[in-house]
């Protein structure tokens, strides 16, 4: 579906043109690392190049700006193509005096998701450049191993999916970059092909697609469940698909020297 929409979706964003100058995007350095998604041979070792990463989740109240501007995409003259039925359910409340607006926008689809980055100059992260920036915590790089910050992002899995969702902004890592975990769960713009392995990419191969169980045998750092939970999920969707808990943010290049 999202390849078969390609076509249409990039008619509709010719109308885009730099929607937000205001946004906070913090610079990430990149590097390597080991990736979840990486095979046996590479060890999981991924190379990260420099980029630009919004500090916070898109918010309501940022959303509710791109719906003003591009009305294309209110829930009701969205097309059918780009949404399903749950897109933006309750849009009407982005719109009242006491809309919670530093929320994070949920219930918005990849199509959408992608189309407010391209207004903002910007596009969605890779699941390599996310998984990079999450693996930090206020003060190191890579806090993986530690089982204490294993524990304290599971936690939030055992949070009930009715309660309301915080504020933006609470959780700042070494990059500068906040709520990672703990508020939403965000797209990314490779969350189809997650659970491809690298042998397994020709459209002719009958099984390209491995999702959940299956594909989970060859991810790394299988005791990091919270990780291996964030690609089932994504794997699981279509780019129509919306729901109350998954957010997004976006990135831009940056001019500092690309990672070797």
């Amino acid at each position: 579906m999202r390849h078969a929409c390609k076509g249409a979706l990039a008619a509709l964003l010719l109308s885009l043109a730099g929607l937000a100058g205001s946004a906070t995007y913090v610079d990430v350095p990149g590097g390597r690392f080991a990736s979840v998604l990486g095979n046996d041979a590479s060890a999981g070792q991924a190379g990260v190049a420099p980029y630009r990463m919004r500090a916070t989740p898109v918010t309501r109240g940022e959303f509710k700006a791109f719906l003003r501007t591009y009305p294309q995409w209110r829930r009701e003259n969205a097309p059918r193509v780009f949404v399903d039925a749950d897109y933006l359910a309750g849009d009407g409340t982005l719109f009242t005096p006491d809309a919670a607006d530093d929320q994070p926008i949920t219930r918005v689809s990849w199509f959408a998701a992608q189309a407010f980055c391209e207004a903002e100059g910007a596009r969605l992260p890779s699941w390599l450049e996310w998984e990079y920036a999450a693996a930090a915590d206020a003060t190191r790089v890579d806090a993986r191993d530690d089982p204490a910050w294993r524990a304290q992002i599971l936690n939030w899995y055992a949070r009930p999916a009715t309660q309301a969702l915080p504020a933006v902004g609470r959780q700042t890592n070494l990059h500068g970059v906040a709520d990672l975990h703990g508020v939403v769960w965000e797209w990314v713009d490779d969350f189809n092909a997650l659970l491809v392995s690298a042998d397994s990419r020709s459209a002719s191969d009958p099984d390209k697609l491995k999702f959940c169980g299956a594909g989970a045998i060859s991810l790394q750092q299988r005791e990091n469940y919270a990780v291996l939970m964030r690609v089932a999920l994504l794997s699981s969707l279509q780019a129509t698909d919306s729901t109350s808990t998954l957010g997004f943010r976006c990135v831009r290049p940056t001019t500092r020297a690309s990672t070797p």
